[in-house]
């Protein structure tokens, strides 16, 4: 079918300046619909790749890969449970952890927050919160000093800096001669830390494990113990087996359980965008139909000659298909180059647009990240590459195919 005369013929009519200068121009739009519609895949899915990265590590950097706790969501004797699983496969290191809900206040402003107790001697062995204070010290959260390192956006929210007091409002009361009396405390804040996530930023309060515990009335116990693994995509595994070595009484859950919703839409998200920008392709594709149409209906008279010197309807079939081949690969590769450049530097460009308009593309306040990072993964670079050369070359069948079926006798009639 492909043999070496048609190919030769095919590039040549392609090379060749046309006597119809509008099919030209469509077939120019065609290259540049197909390279469009693939430079917009690349940079789309390349930003949201780099969205689910950087989430993913934010949030992993403040949450556990995995926690064990107990039947009444707390353990007693958490040292005992360390020793358990010490050595386990994948498991890297872990640490003891107090969580709960509570109320802030300072003056007239009151701001809802989760209070987290940790050790600041082992956290740093599961969490990077350590390396985010950006005031005061990780340090100096000391047991008994009722120390409060506060996000970065909460501490704002409440009009206070390394140095103020806060007052923490837990939801267990006390019984007094006058009523019944919401637990209060006197916190002194000696840091703040900025993890880059309005979520936590706004709403995350860091505190010394043994006072968290006291406020939240659960002396000598915590609320769990913090896993870190070696293999964060294993985590459901790796838990499962885990919990499997230990006695009934405990559970555990990963971080995959705890934000699968989130994690999910992503994915669903990232499908639905290629199939609706790929539409741009299909789209570029059809141009390239009603190109080669057009170029059949222009070029009868010479397929007719053809015919009559001994070229079979196969070999007048490979020449359009060469045709619509080049404008797809050409449309493809420079796609490609494009989207692949831009994936590489949106972060800059979109950083020198906003310091240009003055405008924040995306609100730290409304959104989780307010920077455009990018991460260009080349699996999903060949799928595109791929999906729009293969769009291109179908969408020449069915012109080659008509072109194929032109008679001499008819084409030459009025010639």
């Amino acid at each position: 079918m492909f043999k070496p005369l048609s190919v030769f013929i095919g590039l040549r009519y392609t090379r060749a300046k046309r006597r119809n200068h509008f099919i030209s121009f469509i077939s120019l739009t065609s290259m540049l619909g197909v390279a469009l519609g693939v430079a917009a895949l690349i940079v789309v899915l390349s930003v949201m790749n780099g969205f689910e990265k950087e989430l993913r590590e934010r949030i992993l950097g403040m949450t556990s890969h995995a926690f064990i706790t107990g039947a009444d969501s707390t353990l007693r004797d958490w040292q005992a449970l360390q020793e358990m699983i010490e050595g386990a496969e994948h498991l890297v290191d872990s640490a003891p952890f107090v969580e709960g809900q509570a109320m802030l206040s300072q003056g007239s402003r009151v701001r809802g927050s989760l209070i987290r107790g940790v050790n600041p001697e082992l956290e740093g062995r599961v969490s990077t919160i350590g390396d985010k204070v950006i005031q005061g010290q990780f340090d100096a959260l000391q047991p008994g000093s009722f120390g409060v390192i506060l996000g970065k956006d909460l501490a704002i929210a409440m009009g206070v800096a390394t140095g103020d007091k806060v007052t923490l409002i837990t939801p267990h009361v006390t019984p007094t001669p006058a009523g019944v009396m919401p637990r209060l405390k006197r916190l002194n804040v000696v840091g703040i830390f900025e993890i880059g996530m309005y979520e936590y930023d706004s709403a995350l309060a860091i505190m010394n494990i043994q006072d968290a515990a006291k406020l939240f009335r659960i002396p000598n116990r915590v609320t769990g113990l913090r896993l870190k693994l070696d293999d964060v995509y294993q985590a459901p595994r790796i838990t499962a087996d885990l919990l499997a070595t230990l006695p009934a009484s405990y559970r555990a859950a990963d971080w995959t359980y705890q934000h699968a919703n989130f994690f999910r839409a992503l994915k669903t998200e990232k499908t639905v965008m290629f199939v609706i920008l790929l539409l741009i392709v299909a789209v570029a594709a059809f141009n390239i139909v009603s190109t080669l149409i057009m170029m059949v209906t222009d070029k009868q008279a010479d397929i007719a000659i053809l015919r009559t010197l001994g070229m079979t309807p196969k070999n007048i079939m490979t020449i359009f298909m060469v045709q619509g081949t080049l404008i797809g690969v050409f449309g493809t590769l420079i796609g490609v180059g494009g989207g692949v450049a831009l994936a590489l530097n949106v972060e800059t460009i979109i950083a020198n647009l906003e310091q240009v308009l003055g405008y924040q593309f995306l609100p730290a306040d409304v959104y989780y990240i307010s920077s455009l990072p990018s991460d260009l993964q080349w699996d999903d670079v060949t799928v595109i590459g791929i999906t729009a050369f293969a769009l291109s070359l179908l969408s020449t069948i069915y012109p080659s195919w008509r072109a194929s079926k032109i008679r001499p006798a008819e084409a030459l009639r009025y010639d």
